[in-house]
């Protein structure tokens, strides 16, 4: 089945001529049962992929079997010192395995990511090897993975390859349930902390997620890629480097929307008045509307970057 999937996108062509609306630069839709590519844009272009990295980061650590239970301190090595992105795990923390796993694919924690690499069996260098050999296996050829996190740019993939690993992800219960929790608690050295999953659509009423990573450095974008259940079909999308947040949320609500038959939503860009600008100062947001046919107006304001997911 996994061959036939696979087989079927390669083959498979787009079907561009629905008309919807996307902000992402590169994106995919694929749909499972069928083996279509429902919507296409710049699918075959190699861009930085941020933190959908994760996920197979995530693959390589269940590939290798190792003991989840293992304790693992965090140590100075796994501090960002590339992007200095921020990170709610203090050094010297002590976690599971599978608590690290959490931390990295729900919210997108880069130094549970890089602890995972680092105690990987050959360290970082094994790491990077067996997710090299992932990669060959899924024929995963225009894809470039140097690190477990993201934050490096040089991680670069395309659309149509991403659909190849959100697949391959599709058989690992742990992915799918780790990356649909809404949010966790977890003990940091006897403090207990919450956290929560970085895509806001996961428990959103209207939604049937079954896999899901967010992901954004400056390089790459705001990134989603998903597999979801809408209409009877159960699709994968692959949606990368939208310029706001609140611009990816928009195109994931239309690809939905694509599958029910709804009016897509259109995002327009909210420019205040300057005196408005200055005095608060606003860098804008984003407004969504429906098409012509649909009802009331939402609106959605863009949340401040951080390069975390």
């Amino acid at each position: 089945m996994f061959k036939k999937t696979l087989m079927a996108l390669l083959l498979s062509t787009a079907a561009s001529a629905f008309a919807v609306p996307l902000s992402s630069q590169h994106a995919l839709v694929f749909e499972e049962d069928s083996g279509i590519v429902l919507l296409e844009k710049n699918a075959h272009d190699v861009v930085p992929i941020a933190s959908i990295t994760k996920v197979m980061t995530a693959m390589a650590i269940l590939d290798a079997k190792l003991d989840m239970n293992e304790l693992i301190t965090i140590d100075q090595s796994d501090v960002d010192t590339l992007k200095h992105s921020s990170s709610r795990v203090p050094v010297g923390t002590v976690l599971t395995r599978q608590a690290l796993l959490e931390l990295a694919l729900m919210s997108s924690d880069n130094r549970a990511a890089a602890a995972l690499a680092r105690t990987f069996p050959g360290s970082h260098a094994g790491f990077v090897a067996a997710v090299r050999e992932k990669l060959n296996a899924l024929g995963m050829r225009n894809t470039v993975i140097e690190e477990p996190t993201g934050l490096s740019p040089h991680n670069r993939s395309t659309a149509a390859d991403l659909v190849k690993m959100v697949t391959a992800a599709s058989h690992y219960p742990e992915i799918g349930q780790i990356t649909t929790e809404t949010g966790d608690l977890l003990d940091m050295n006897g403090r207990m902390v919450q956290y929560h999953n970085t895509n806001r659509l996961v428990g959103r009423d209207g939604w049937n997620i079954l896999l899901s990573k967010t992901g954004f450095t400056r390089e790459a974008g705001r990134c989603l890629v998903m597999r979801f259940q809408a209409a009877g079909k159960r699709v994968i999308v692959v949606l990368l480097n939208a310029k706001e947040g609140a611009a990816r949320m928009v195109d994931a609500e239309n690809v939905q929307r694509l599958l029910t038959g709804e009016p897509p939503l259109i995002a327009r860009a909210a420019v205040p008045r300057a005196s408005s600008r200055k005095a608060r100062g606003q860098q804008g947001s984003v407004m969504l509307v429906k098409a012509k046919g649909g009802g009331k107006a939402i609106s959605a304001k863009a949340r401040k970057k951080r390069p975390t997911m």
